[in-house]
């Protein structure tokens, strides 16, 4: 077996490699450290010392998270002169004390808000899967970085689906927790409502792991949930429309495929989808709160942020306060009443995505933004609003990569990474 160092310099290499797509995925590469902490990752090793099962793992974090001494960039070019970070963001913290090797930060939607991934600073990383097409957001960087082996698990945020839809729409997996259970403190925000901070990796187990860390939790293997009787319920209603038909035929065929081996699926009228509409349709927390985060960096520097971006932003300049509580009451409410709906389910179970991955120069124009952005966020934004956790594992496909998304109540981080687990095997056998 590999050393830790050695896989390290292998990592490394994909990264620096010019025929490659490190330069548009890691912003900040930590060479000399990444090898100091490999060095005592292999040294624990040998000695029977390893800290966990984390320890040696090759990670990467978002642009986003706080590294003390550096600028927090969080995707933008005009943060890169920001004060210094005073102290690791504690999900930071606590991959280093896991033995976590930390290599890179990661490419990101500018100031996380957008789900396609595109970032004119920087660079859009390509596609694993096509070069050509975008490879979904705001976590751009973290997943191409796990799908293309530079590291093990890639460290996103999730606001509307920024750790889902890029594992989807590049073929592994991303997990959003329940938001309480790992701490946003040291992450740029873009929602305090809505962010939450999660893995994405090639595996489930992987991103069990890393989640475990970070939460605090102690790591424990990961035995698959017995599928035969799993009860899982198909939301009716939107989250099923506009599907292309890659993603229709892929989420047929595994709904096909997880009935065969037993598991009890049924169709789950869900109304409380058009109470949320409703309430978003006064303007929606996380523009609102976007807009309360960079209202002073608009005035000042408006110019020089992503056209893309700056337009939703500025949507949340409209929103009246009474309007905005309005939001967060009604938001509560809902959550309560979605957690008591689903409560005799396993879990949900639906597209990630209602599309595969547009192509960068779909998108170019402003319009088609838009539209793309919206079918790329729109399944994943509805478990952030009701503050359920989910998580998004790769399925069979014929051409672009299709993600096929569990969604299970707050708290069921766990059971669900157990259900994940056990349909990961049936798809990958």
């Amino acid at each position: 077996m590999n050393s830790i160092r050695d896989r390290l310099e292998q990592a490394l290499t994909r990264i620096a490699d010019p025929a490659g797509e490190g330069a548009r995925t890691c912003l900040t590469t930590y060479a000399d450290a990444a090898r100091a902490a490999a060095i005592m990752a292999d040294a624990r090793a040998r000695s029977g010392m390893a800290l966990g099962p984390l320890d040696g793992a090759l990670v990467t974090i978002k642009d986003l998270f706080d590294v003390a001494g550096e600028p927090t960039r969080a995707g933008s070019k005009i943060m890169e002169n920001a004060p210094p970070a005073q102290a690791d963001a504690p999900i930071v913290r606590r991959l280093r004390a896991a033995g976590a090797v930390i290599l890179a930060k990661t490419n990101m939607s500018e100031f996380a808000f957008s789900g396609i991934g595109a970032n004119p600073h920087f660079g859009t990383p390509g596609n694993p899967a096509d070069r050509t097409r975008v490879p979904g957001g705001s976590s751009s960087g973290a997943a191409v970085a796990a799908a293309d082996r530079m590291c093990d698990v890639a460290i996103g945020t999730d606001t509307g689906g920024s750790t889902r839809i890029p594992a989807a729409v590049c073929g592994i997996v991303g997990f959003k927790p329940s938001q309480y259970r790992v701490p946003t403190a040291g992450a740029f925000p873009l929602s305090y409502a809505l962010d939450s901070v999660g893995p994405l990796a090639r595996s489930v187990a992987e991103c069990a792991m890393a989640d475990a860390v970070m939460a605090g939790e102690e790591p424990a293997p990961l035995e698959d949930a017995p599928l035969s009787g799993l009860r899982l319920g198909v939301p009716q209603g939107l989250p099923l429309t506009e599907l292309d038909e890659t993603v229709h035929a892929a989420f047929t065929g595994a709904i096909g495929r997880l009935g065969k081996a037993g598991v009890r699926i049924t169709d789950e009228p869900m109304p409380l989808f058009d109470e949320m509409v409703a309430v978003n349709s006064r303007g929606g927390l996380a523009p609102t709160e976007a807009f309360a985060i960079h209202r002073e960096r608009l005035a000042a520097q408006g110019d020089a942020i992503d056209p893309n971006v700056r337009f939703r932003i500025e949507r949340g300049g409209k929103v009246a306060a009474a309007d905005y509580i309005f939001m967060l009451r009604e938001r509560t409410r809902l959550a309560r009443a979605m957690d008591a709906r689903v409560a005799d389910l396993d879990a949900l179970v639906l597209p990630t995505t209602a599309i595969v991955a547009p192509t960068i120069e779909e998108v170019a124009p402003h319009d088609v933004f838009g539209t793309k952005n919206m079918l790329l966020l729109r399944n994943t934004s509805i478990f952030n609003f009701f503050d359920m956790t989910a998580i998004s594992v790769p399925v069979p496909s014929v051409g672009m990569p299709v993600g096929l998304m569990l969604v299970a109540r707050n708290g069921h981080d766990r059971r669900l990474f157990r259900i994940a687990a056990a349909v990961e095997r049936l798809f990958s056998a």
